[in-house]
């Protein structure tokens, strides 16, 4: 299996063929599902005749409140938990010394930022705005 390329590389969902192809270079053409994340948008697409899974996320969800993962098996499941975000919430505040912890988990935990949102932070990182 090779390493990660680099957890700060972006793509999207809606993100060009062109870029999963740069993705997938140096990628043997055994490996036919590719797992990725930091986008914290849960999807499963096709791009380049490979799966690609995001799982989403566990606590930083965008659109959808809960702890976002994925069953890999003989299919792709992408499932959401839910959990008590105010025993969450309070239990950070208790236990964190983050400064403005209440306010982080305010927004993150109940997903105040949709995934247009997110779409619209990370896009300008998945190379679309830059054309070679």
């Amino acid at each position: 299996m090779p390493p990660p390329r680099d957890d700060e590389e972006v793509v999207l969902v809606d993100s060009r063929l062109d870029r999963w192809q740069e993705v997938f270079n140096g990628l043997g053409t055994d490996i036919r599902t590719v797992v990725c994340g930091h986008t914290h948008m849960p999807f499963v697409r096709l791009a380049h005749g490979r799966l690609v899974v995001n799982p989403g996320s566990v606590g930083m969800p965008y659109g959808r409140t809960g702890a976002h993962w994925v069953l890999l098996g003989p299919g792709v499941e992408l499932r959401t938990t839910h959990f008590d975000l105010q025993a969450a919430a309070t239990q950070l505040s208790r236990d964190s010394s983050y400064p403005g912890i209440s306010e982080w988990a305010d927004y993150f935990l109940h997903a105040r930022a949709t995934d247009a949102d997110a779409l619209a932070a990370f896009a300008p990182r998945d190379g679309r705005d830059h054309r070679p």
